[in-house]
């Protein structure tokens, strides 16, 4: 990452959760000039690529070299850089390599702001180990006993970007982000997901939903024209100056 840009982080458990999630926010902060780093921790092989597996004549190797290729495409579509940790899928495991892996990632990209899963999911377990590993490898990388004479991390806000079905994960947004100017380029990354296509039109209905949510909550009369929104639940308080 360049050392004078303003920089995000988004730890993803599979390949494609960070494009229908948080696809938004990482082109409106891309084009705002933030250095965007995405973390793949799996490329969801095994349970998020049916429509490949049912091709025929598949194997492990095809469906991942399908699935980072895809995660690429809408990475650089959305402008951000994206790395792929390829820690297993169904089951997702994390080692302590794993942890210090991520929290070396912390320290490289000194985030602003990081992007992760719910922390409870009861459909898909991958999921909230994803923002577990996420939170954990935080407190790492601002310790200063883990490898002493690197330049530690401050303590950027965390937000949990939406889960599939939110009533069952307790997930409740208290951030609303407009993206509509940047929706043309999540729609072109949603689109890199051949593997997934059932769930393009799914998310535009919840960027949708979220975009008239947003319209509401600035006001009947703002000028904003907003359309398209996503949804975040922060997991720290606001340190603010001001209550505006």
């Amino acid at each position: 990452m360049n050392e004078t840009t303003r920089n995000a982080l988004v730890v993803s458990a599979h390949s494609a959760d960070f494009v229908w999630r948080a696809g938004g926010a990482i082109a409106l902060h891309a084009q705002q000039g933030y250095g965007v780093h995405i973390v793949c921790l799996s490329f969801g092989e095994r349970g998020e690529s049916a429509k490949l597996w049912r091709k025929g004549d598949m194997n492990e190797a095809r469906v991942k070299a399908a699935r980072r290729e895809e995660a690429q495409a809408a990475a650089e579509i959305l402008g951000a850089t994206v790395e792929f940790f390829d820690i297993g899928d169904y089951p997702m495991r994390a080692d302590k390599e794993t942890l210090f892996r991520l929290a070396d990632v912390y320290r490289r990209v000194q985030p602003e702001f990081v992007l992760s899963h719910s922390q409870k999911d009861p459909y898909n377990y991958d999921h909230p180990l994803a923002m577990n590993l996420a939170q954990e490898a935080r407190i790492i990388a601002q310790a200063e006993g883990y490898r002493p004479g690197e330049p530690i991390i401050g303590a950027p806000p965390v937000y949990s970007f939406e889960p599939h079905q939110p009533e069952q994960c307790e997930w409740r947004p208290d951030v609303l982000l407009d993206i509509t100017e940047v929706w043309p380029q999540k729609y072109a990354a949603i689109q890199c997901m051949a593997g997934q296509e059932h769930l393009w039109e799914y998310y535009t209905r919840v960027a949708l939903q979220r975009g008239v949510q947003a319209k509401r909550n600035v006001g009947i009369t703002s000028s904003r024209n907003i359309v398209y929104g996503e949804g975040y639940q922060s997991l720290f308080p606001r340190v603010t100056e001001n209550l505006s």
